[in-house]
């Protein structure tokens, strides 16, 4: 299976048309309609429904996931040789939402005003979806909340700490309190992290959750707003998460006894790393040392 095809392949899936498709790639149509049907042959299996629009089948969508896989893969291994002559190139870097992104950001920006010609593609997810993008080496960096297992990653520990605690709406009972605690959740929908190995810190903290109402888990807090801003839930959460939200519509109020987080910078042990991801874990060696003795 060649790169090239592939690269057919998602010109075509995301045209949803074959003559464009082909325009496109400055090729013609029946080079086109033969690569694909030869790419089908290889594979076994119907890649599109053929029609007014080419739409992809469940095999088709299964390899437009791999293949862009593959191909980001394939063109970050072309900037990073690219990189060793001269300071340029992408640097990928994925991160959930916590306080500690402030300080990588406030990074990059000081970064880049000393290395302008070198960019980066910023990835929001859950920590389970950016460890499996760094595996597959498609991520240079991750900032992974704990606990996590870091056995397989170099790190640095950030210095921010994140508190748990509850977010509720505005005008709730529950927003009228400094502190919440575990006798505060009963009674209440409450939606909790989706990360096994967080829910189970958090489970430790709870103590018997059996005459607790979890309605939901999420991997991403945002997908859980909507229920807070109607009153139906409370999210469980981090502070960090939810900073930049709306007071006169939510408000967060901490755990008590406090519960704490930490948040660690990851890199694959034994990865090369080139010339602008090593110019920039040295930059964030030199930033975070700086503000542990200022």
């Amino acid at each position: 299976m060649e790169l090239r095809v592939l690269r057919y392949f998602l010109a075509v899936a995301a045209e949803q048309n074959i003559s464009r498709a082909a325009e496109s790639l400055h090729i013609t149509q029946p080079t086109l309609s033969r690569q694909l049907a030869d790419l089908e042959d290889e594979i076994g299996k119907k890649l599109f429904i053929r029609g007014r629009h080419f739409s992809l089948t469940e095999e088709g969508i299964m390899l437009r996931q791999r293949a862009q896989e593959v191909i980001s893969l394939v063109d970050k291994i072309h900037a990073d040789f690219q990189q060793t002559e001269n300071i340029s190139g992408t640097i990928s870097i994925g991160s959930g939402v916590y306080s500690s992104s402030s300080f990588l950001m406030h990074s990059l920006e000081e970064f880049s005003l000393l290395y302008p010609n070198i960019h980066f593609e910023i990835y929001t997810n859950s920590a389970d979806t950016l460890q499996e993008k760094l595996e597959q080496g498609i991520l240079d960096f991750a900032l992974l909340q704990e606990p996590i297992d870091i056995s397989n990653y170099d790190f640095i520990r950030m210095h921010d700490k994140d508190v748990w605690g509850l977010l509720t709406r505005f005008d709730s009972p529950l927003a009228q309190k400094s502190f919440i605690s575990r006798q505060d959740l009963c009674g209440r929908r409450l939606c909790s992290a989706r990360r096994l190995l967080v829910r189970h810190e958090i489970e430790n903290w709870l103590g018997d959750i059996r005459d607790l109402n979890i309605i939901a888990i999420h991997n991403l807090i945002d997908n859980a707003l909507p229920l807070v801003i109607d009153g139906f839930a409370d999210v469980i959460t981090i502070e960090g998460a939810v900073l930049h939200y709306d007071p006169c519509k939510v408000t967060f109020r901490p755990f008590t006894p406090p519960l704490e987080t930490s948040v660690v910078l990851v890199w694959k042990r034994f990865f090369p790393i080139f010339s602008a991801a090593k110019l920039f874990l040295n930059f964030i060696r030199n930033v975070h040392s700086r503000e542990n003795h200022p």
